[in-house]
C-alpha cells in the first residue's frame, strides 16, 4: 500500500513539496489541505497588482488548482482548515462547509505560512485599516484604490505634495511600516494619485539593509512626494466618532502618534509578519529561538515524520550557523522542494540562507545580503568593518548610467565577507550585483578573494572595475 504524505498550506513550499514528491514516487498519495482559495501564487507581486501594473489576480498564480489535481495527480483540496494534528495516531483533521475530514499521513509537511502582524494600538479593528498578507487582501486594496479613483475625493485638488501623478489627488492614506511591504504599498498609492503617508517607528528605512542604502531610499521617497514620517510611534488609529466625540463613524479619519495627528482615509499596516505556529504547537512540535517551527537539515521537526518549511519555519544562516527566520520566497520554494525530494526516498538538505532581499522604490532598486548590522555581527564572534562607496553603473563614455552604492562588511580578523547592501537607478544592476557578493558569502569567500572575482564587463554594463570589486578593494585595503 502506498504511503500518503499530506501538506498543510498550498503555497509556495507546500505546493514545491507535493510537486517534487509526486514527481520522484508517482505511487505515493499526496493530499494538499489549503484553507483558502487559491494556491501556488506570487504573494510578492501583491503591491503591483495593487498599483495597477499587474491587471489580474490570475496573473499571479503559476499552477492553477485544477492544474495540480488533473495534470499532477495532487489530491488538492481548498477550503480546507485544518484544525488539529495527532502524531500519535498520525492524522489531521480538517474542516469546510461540507463538514469535517480525518486524514492519515505517513508523512506531514507544515507549510503554513505567516501572518500579517497587526501592531497592539487602538483602532486597528476599524474600516479602512487593511493588511496584505493574502491575496482577498489584495482584492480589497485594489477595490479601494479603484473606488477611490472613481470617487469624489479625486475632484478635489491640491490635497497634499503627492499629487503629481495625476491632475487631481486622492487620499490622504497612511502606511504604517518602512519594511518591504510599507515601501511598495507607498509607491502603489502614490502613483495612484493619493497623498501618502509613510510612517516609521525608527529613524530610518528598510533596517536590515546599511544606513546609506537606507537614506537613498528614503531620499527618493521624498523625491517622489511621499511624506516619511521618522520616529513615528504610531499610538492610535482614530475614527471621525472619536475625534467628535460620537460612536456614528467607525472609519479610520486619523494617524496619532506621539507627536502628530495625520488625516488619513485608509490605512495599510506593513509592519511585518508572524510565523503560523499555532497549528504546530496543538502537536508538541518545538519551535526555535526565532519563535518559528525548528527543524534539522532536512527540514524535520522534533515529531518524527512531520516537517516544516516556508515562512512558519526556520532556517540555517549561512554566516552564523545559527537559526534564523527568513520569510522569503525563495526559501519556502526551495526548502519545499527538498522536504518533497525526502519523502520520496532521496533525503536532501534544505540549504542555508543568507537573508538575501530585493526592493525597488519607484526609481530606485536594492538588495541586500548577510549580516550587515555590526552588533549582530560580533554577537556571532565576528569583529565587522564596514565600508561605504559610490562607482559609475556603467563606462563613463557610455551615454546611459547611473551611480551604485555599494556596502560591504568583512571581518577584521580573516576578511571573511560577512554582508552587502547596494542601490542603483532602477535598472543599473544593484540587484543582480548583489549576486556575486552572496556566492562569497555562501561559500565563505574572503574580501581578498572578491576583489579578484573575474566578474563580466562591458561598457553598456559596468565599468572595468565593477562597484562589486571597487568595493572590495577599498575594504580590502583598510584591513591590510
Amino acid at each position: 500500500m502506498a504511503d500518503t504524505f499530506v501538506i498543510v498550506g498550498g503555497d509556495a513550499a507546500g505546493m514545491s513539496a507535493a510537486s517534487k514528491a509526486k514527481r520522484d514516487d508517482p505511487d505515493l498519495d499526496v493530499v494538499v489541505f489549503e484553507r483558502g482559495e487559491w494556491v501556488s501564487y506570487g504573494a510578492c507581486g501583491l503591491p503591483y497588482y495593487v498599483k495597477g501594473e499587474i491587471q489580474s489576480l490570475e496573473a499571479l498564480v503559476s499552477v492553477t488548482p485544477e492544474e495540480f489535481r488533473e495534470e499532477r495527480d495532487i489530491d488538492l483540496r481548498t477550503g480546507h482548515e485544518v484544525v488539529s494534528i495527532d502524531p500519535d495516531e498520525r492524522t489531521v483533521t480538517a474542516e469546510s462547509e461540507a463538514g469535517t475530514v480525518t486524514e492519515s499521513y505517513d508523512h506531514l509537511l507544515l507549510a503554513v505560512g505567516a501572518a500579517a502582524v497587526v501592531p497592539p494600538i487602538e483602532g486597528t479593528d476599524l474600516a479602512g485599516v487593511y493588511t496584505l498578507g493574502s491575496m482577498s487582501d489584495g482584492k480589497e486594496l485594489r477595490e479601494y484604490v479603484a473606488r477611490a479613483r472613481d470617487g469624489e475625493s479625486f475632484q478635489q485638488p491640491d490635497r497634499g505634495p503627492a499629487c503629481r501623478y495625476l491632475e487631481d489627488c486622492a487620499g490622504p492614506v497612511g502606511v504604517v511600516g518602512g519594511g518591504y511591504v510599507g515601501i511598495e504599498m507607498a509607491e502603489a498609492l502614490a502613483a495612484n494619485g493619493f497623498e501618502a503617508h509613510l510612517f516609521q517607528r525608527g529613524d530610518r528605512v528598510l533596517k536590515t539593509f546599511s544606513e546609506a542604502t537606507s537614506e537613498r531610499i528614503a531620499d527618493h521617497l521624498g523625491d517622489q512626494d511621499v511624506a516619511v514620517h521618522f520616529d513615528a510611534d504610531v499610538r492610535e488609529l482614530a475614527s471621525d466618532a472619536a475625534a467628535s466625540g460620537g460612536t456614528d463613524d467607525e472609519t479610520v479619519a486619523a494617524i496619532v502618534t506621539d507627536d502628530d495627528r495625520v488625516p488619513v482615509e485608509m490605512v495599510l499596516l506593513g509592519t511585518g509578519v508572524r510565523p503560523r505556529t499555532g497549528l504546530a504547537e496543538t502537536a508538541d512540535v518545538e519551535l526555535g529561538p526565532t519563535g518559528a517551527i525548528a527543524t534539522d537539515e532536512y527540514r524535520e521537526t522534533n515529531v518524527p515524520d512531520v516537517y516544516a518549511a516556508g515562512d512558519c519555519a526556520e532556517a540555517r544562516h549561512v554566516v552564523t550557523g545559527d537559526p534564523t527566520y527568513a520569510p522569503l520566497a525563495l526559501t519556502a520554494n526551495r526548502h519545499g522542494r527538498a522536504v518533497g525530494q525526502t519523502v520520496a526516498g532521496t533525503p536532501t538538505e534544505g540549504g542555508g540562507v543568507a537573508g538575501t532581499a530585493a526592493i525597488k522604490a519607484f526609481d530606485v532598486e536594492a538588495a541586500r545580503t548577510g549580516i550587515l548590522d555590526h552588533e549582530a555581527a560580533r554577537e556571532a564572534d565576528f569583529d565587522p568593518v564596514s565600508k561605504t562607496i559610490e562607482a559609475k553603473s556603467r563606462a563613463g563614455y557610455y551615454p546611459e548610467g547611473g551611480t551604485v552604492t555599494v556596502t560591504l562588511t568583512a571581518d577584521r580578523n580573516t576578511g571573511r565577507v560577512l554582508g552587502a547592501s547596494l542601490a542603483s537607478e532602477y535598472g543599473e544592476g544593484a540587484v543582480h550585483r548583489s549576486h556575486a557578493i552572496v556566492a562569497a558569502i555562501t561559500n565563505g569567500a574572503s574580501v581578498f578573494e572578491l576583489e579578484n572575482y573575474d566578474l563580466a564587463y562591458a561598457p553598456p554594463f559596468n565599468t572595468t572595475w565593477d562597484p562589486v570589486l571597487v568595493a572590495a578593494k577599498v575594504l580590502s585595503g583598510t584591513l591590510r
